[in-house]
């Protein structure tokens, strides 16, 4: 590379530059003094440090005055226009292969201490060095068009839940990270099991990765939701069980189910992915992991005790491959156990702090204790929602203890379970349950007439 890029030629760069101060504008956010031979080094930093302070280019006069470097002057309308793009053009591969260069002498340390980690991220950072050439949105421009192509982009997959998506306006988009919270037991996995067939069924390609859970264990809860038979009897309907899964799957789109390590990182999901789709030649639509709190951060080592900084790095880089990838991307996350016993769930009640909370997109509360489970309910509350107005809002959900489905519930009754201040399916069951409390009860005290007693307390006072 110094054999390309020779002193010459340098400080050809750095005479384009004080020519034209639109130039150096253009290139200083990669500028990078280190770049550049030792006896040029000193010249760019002045340049960069006459700006800075003066708001205009030094002379090649100041230059030779302040560093000894003698750069010819070159006049601003001496060069034509197609002499500006090669200068671009070639100064955004110099300070690209530089960059690469640099990173490959600083990864040397750091691969004997095998901190590949903090090697792939200086490589990645010199090789996605670029001049900006995506200049945004015109905003007055084709109004109707810009809010058509947001139209068509919003809700890009339906999650399978007509009640869930009228709240999210339609459902999931892809790039985003959506995290669905529970306490231990209230059911994230049967929540993103549910979910991939919804996506499988409308014929979008899934993959289930599952750090926790084996593949068979998986597996068999797909085949009760899809047959209706529970687990203890699926063995004795095989035949039976086995054709309609295979009915159901030549309608749906593909859904993988893969086990990987507990403590694997993004690169080992990027990579799976990357392997399936070349091995089977398809595009993979949805992801969903089997959970967020298992994965550990790539960029760097984190001690176990800090989970708000270990989930923080894991949650940027979850997000990050959902957009790499345009995937629609769902995974879970622990409810703590101040969380355990509340109605209702906030910030304060996700393991690992606000971090998870502030990188997704949308975060979704799942409240099912035993109780609802078995009156067939389970409520989703939504503590963020990114695209819509939604946070606050909760969703009940029909829940069918034996196939383990989640379903909408019917229209006559999801209509009077959906709002912002509560679940009236919830407050008919706590009704339910205390009544089921009074009657239990009344055989050992006698009922009392509150309503009587309170009229008789008034007259006293």
């Amino acid at each position: 590379m110094s054999e390309e890029y020779s002193n010459d030629l340098q400080k050809l760069f750095l005479e384009f530059m004080i020519a034209d101060h639109d130039l150096y504008i253009r290139t200083s956010a990669i500028t990078d003094s280190t770049y550049y031979d030792r006896n040029l080094r000193s010249t760019v930093k002045m340049i960069q440090e006459h700006v800075d302070g003066y708001g205009a280019m030094p002379t090649a006069h100041q230059i030779k005055a302040k560093t000894g470097m003698d750069l010819s002057d070159i006049a601003k309308d001496q060069y034509a226009k197609s002499q500006k793009n090669w200068f671009l053009d070639e100064y955004e591969k110099f300070c690209r292969h530089k960059a690469i260069e640099k990173a490959i002498l600083a990864s040397a340390d750091k691969l004997e201490r095998k901190e590949y980690g903090a090697v792939e991220k200086l490589i990645k950072d010199a090789v996605s060095i670029g001049l900006a050439k995506e200049l945004g949105m015109d905003y007055w421009e084709n109004p109707a068009e810009r809010m058509r192509a947001i139209q068509d982009q919003r809700g890009g997959m339906s999650t399978g839940w007509t009640s869930v998506d009228s709240i999210l306006y339609g459902g999931f988009n892809r790039g985003e990270l959506n995290i669905f919270a529970a306490p231990s037991g209230h059911g994230k996995s049967l929540v993103l099991q549910n979910l991939a067939l919804n996506w499988a069924f409308q014929g979008y390609n899934v993959v289930y990765v599952t750090l926790e859970l084996s593949e068979s264990l998986c597996s068999m809860r797909l085949d009760s939701m899809i047959t209706g038979y529970p687990t203890t009897k699926l063995f004795r309907n095989i035949d039976d069980a086995s054709l309609t899964i295979s009915m159901k799957g030549k309608k749906s789109g593909k859904l993988q189910i893969v086990q990987l390590p507990n403590g694997s990182t993004v690169h080992d999901l990027r990579a799976y992915l990357k392997e399936y789709q070349i091995q089977t030649g398809l595009t993979v639509d949805g992801v969903l992991l089997d959970y967020l709190d298992l994965m550990s951060p790539t960029q760097a080592k984190v001690s176990l005790d800090n989970t708000f900084l270990k989930d923080k790095m894991v949650s940027e880089e979850l997000r990050n491959f959902a957009v790499e990838g345009n995937y629609l991307f769902s995974t879970a996350s622990q409810i703590n156990r101040s969380g355990s016993d509340v109605p209702e769930f906030d910030h304060s009640h996700i393991a690992g702090g606000i971090s998870k909370i502030n990188t997704g997109d949308n975060v979704i509360g799942i409240m099912a204790t035993n109780s609802m489970k078995e009156q067939g309910i389970m409520q989703f509350q939504f503590m963020k929602t990114r695209s819509s107005a939604g946070v606050g809002r909760r969703v009940d959900l029909s829940y069918n203890v034996e196939s383990m489905r989640i379903q909408d519930l019917p229209e006559d009754a999801q209509s009077n379970s959906t709002g912002s201040t509560g679940s009236s399916m919830m407050e008919k069951l706590k009704a339910k349950s205390s009544d089921s409390n009074d009657t239990s009860s009344s055989t050992s005290a006698p009922k009392i007439d509150t309503a009587r007693l309170r009229n008789i307390l008034k007259r006293q006072d």
